[in-house]
């Protein structure tokens, strides 16, 4: 028996594979259960024309046996099997396919779909084991023939013993290291949740012998033994849910599904079953969970769909098929369509990923219209979860993704707490309102009781109420909808005064011009300016900004951390010109400045209490107080 060298490229190819390209060792199993399949797949198509197969689809199979004496695993099948020549050519050569050239050769029918290369997935044995032998005998030949490697050195290919025709791979596996557990795949359960994982969908049934607990026969009544019995096992379910016909399946199905393989113990809110025919074929099965995962707004928490090749698992995360602010959908897509590289664990980024990519997200987007159109309820439980992802997909395109999720917004308004949509709201405005109002803070009471609020409310102009610290950006983002700004009620003007109640303003403000520039001197750096407001009613005091940054955005960017020196607001102090504090304060002026001065302060502190934002010297606030009161 003369051994036979692999040629040097090949010798390279199987040393990067084994040690480097496939990085989860599981694998190995789903490539050569896939290669059989496609032996099967083979014979069985010569089956549909030639008679002399004499055998129907119900007879073919796919074996698993572990032997743990031997430590060894034998993948078995009954396909078409190998020729000497045929060993030699497809084994001896890495990147050779024979189901490439299988494909070539053949007008296949729909029911024949090759999804193996046969001769890049098979050397991934090499990661488990020492040494493997593969005993093949094809179809319509009497002889087999046993090709043998251990590793990269070589092989050997010599006759052999095999009663009926296919392929027979036997696996030695290495032994086990400190780092490597290579024991681990003769364990029965380990064996079967790799075929469940990967190979689950495999047309052909994939059976191995399983040991099972049954109640012990003549047992006592009333007795509870138990004894050990070995079935042989099919391991898959062979016919995926999602290439069945939809009405073919029932809500149970669809849901009983998700929660197995999805591992949620919630129904979902929402099943897109869908079959893509065109260009690009695909099918896909996605759900819209009702609860978010426990890390999913976390940096641990892994996007993406389970990636399938004709029923073959290639990837459990395949992040290419999701955009971010759709992270929240679990699913899979199977396509026969995808170019695969030489591991077939990663997906070359071709056009035909890309056309699938924004298909789903077409059709996730049509299916959050159409619930939050038909099925309110519903969306607004899937937006108290998932919400914050769809505008953080604005916020951080810099508003790329605006045209895609701007309808699917939702705000509390003001005056009821109810949700309501960007257009929505523009169509309950009052003729005469002409910006959208909102506010944004730390809960909706708070925000619901804003002394800002006053005038808009009384003039019946609701308000957006914002409490995720991602709103105020994404309103910088947004800016204008329908023409119509987005104005936050701690911005300079509301647009609420006539030019004559401006005129009016400005001639008040001019008269105590030397008591503002002193209350503001006396502040320091604290405000940028000290005016009179167009905005409150009963309330003295308030804050607003003037520039980029908002009263609210300062508040935020304090919270965050390392963030040692953050932008402060160019904070302008309101006071109420019709209440008794103003008032007191120009009967004090300019005879008593100390008292003046320490009411300053005070209305100061109070106003950034209204706002949540800290004082910076309680005690010296409380001391003032008290001193007031005294």
């Amino acid at each position: 028996m003369a051994t036979k060298e692999f040629k040097t490229e090949s010798k390279r190819i199987l040393d990067l594979m084994v040690n480097s390209i496939y990085t989860n060792r599981e694998i190995f199993l789903r490539e050569l259960i896939s290669n059989a399949s496609d032996a099967i797949d083979k014979l069985y198509f010569r089956s549909l024309t030639d008679n002399s197969v004499g055998m129907s689809r119900s007879d073919f199979a796919i074996e698993l046996v572990l032997d743990k004496a031997a430590r060894s695993i034998i993948i078995r099948d009954n396909g078409i099997g190998m020729t000497y020549d045929e060993l030699d050519r497809n084994l001896g050569t890495i990147a050779r396919s024979g189901s490439g050239e299988f494909v070539k050769e053949n007008e296949l029918s729909d029911e024949i779909d090759i999804i193996g290369q046969f001769g890049v997935g098979f050397y991934s044995a090499f990661m488990v084991a020492e040494k493997v032998t593969v005993i093949s005998r094809a179809f319509g030949s009497d002889d087999a023939f046993r090709w043998e490697s251990d590793g990269a050195e070589g092989y050997s290919i010599e006759p052999a013993l095999k009663d009926k025709v296919g392929t027979e791979i036997i696996l030695k596996l290495k032994p086990d290291t400190e780092s490597e557990n290579y024991s681990e795949f003769l364990e029965q359960y380990r064996i079967s949740n790799i075929v469940k994982k990967y190979s689950d969908y495999i047309r052909y049934p994939i059976k191995m012998d399983m040991e099972h607990s049954v109640p012990k026969k003549d047992a006592p009544e009333g007795s509870y033994e138990t004894e050990i019995v070995v079935e042989n096992t099919v391991l898959n379910s062979m016919v995926p849910l999602w290439k069945k016909n939809k009405k073919d399946v029932t809500p149970e199905q669809y849901n009983s599904f998700y929660k197995e393989k999805f591992y949620d113990f919630a129904e979902p809110l929402r099943v897109i079953h869908q079959k893509a025919e065109g260009t690009t074929e695909y099918q896909a099965l996605l759900y819209i969970p009702s609860r978010a995962d426990y890390n999913y707004y976390s940096k641990e928490f892994e996007r993406g769909l389970q990636l399938y090749s004709s029923g073959v698992m290639i990837m459990e995360k395949c992040a290419d098929l999701l955009p971010d602010h759709f992270a929240f959908v679990k699913g899979l897509v199977d396509s026969e369509d995808l170019s695969l590289n030489i591991s077939r664990e990663m997906l070359q980024h071709d056009r035909q990923l890309s056309v699938i990519r924004s298909a789903l997200e077409k059709k996730i987007k049509a299916e959050l219209v159409d619930m939050l159109k038909n099925d309110r309820e519903q969306y607004e439980k899937f937006w108290e979860v998932f919400g914050l992802t769809l505008k953080f997909g604005i916020y951080q395109s810099f508003g790329a993704n605006r045209d895609q999720l701007e309808e699917l917004l939702l705000f509390r308004r003001a005056s009821d707490g109810k949700y309501v949509t960007l257009k929505e709201y523009l169509e309950a405005m009052p003729e005469e309102q002409k910006y959208i109002y909102y506010a944004a803070g730390e809960s909706f009471e708070k925000l619901s009781k804003m002394p800002q609020t006053e005038l808009l409310r009384d003039k019946g102009f609701d308000i957006l109420c914002l409490t995720e610290n991602v709103d105020e950006f994404l309103m910088q983002v947004l800016r204008t909808v329908d023409e119509k700004e987005l104005r936050s009620v701690s911005s300079g003007d509301l647009g609420l005064e006539t030019e004559e109640q401006k005129a009016e303003q400005q001639k008040i403000e001019d008269e105590h011009k030397e008591l503002f520039d002193f209350m503001r001197e006396s502040l320091g750096d604290k405000v940028a300016e000290i005016r009179l407001s167009n905005r409150l009613k009963s309330h003295p005091v308030c804050l607003s900004a003037k520039g980029a940054v908002s009263i609210e955005m300062e508040r935020i960017l304090r919270a965050m951390p390392g963030n040692d020196q953050p932008i402060q607001a160019q904070r302008v102090l309101e006071i109420n010109g019709s209440h008794k504090i103003f008032e007191k304060l120009t009967a004090l002026w300019p005879d008593n400045k100390d008292t003046v001065a320490k009411y300053a302060s005070l209305l100061y502190d109070q106003a950034l209490l209204i706002e949540g934002l800290p004082i910076e010297d309680p005690v010296a606030f409380s001391n003032a107080v008290c001193e007031l009161m005294q």
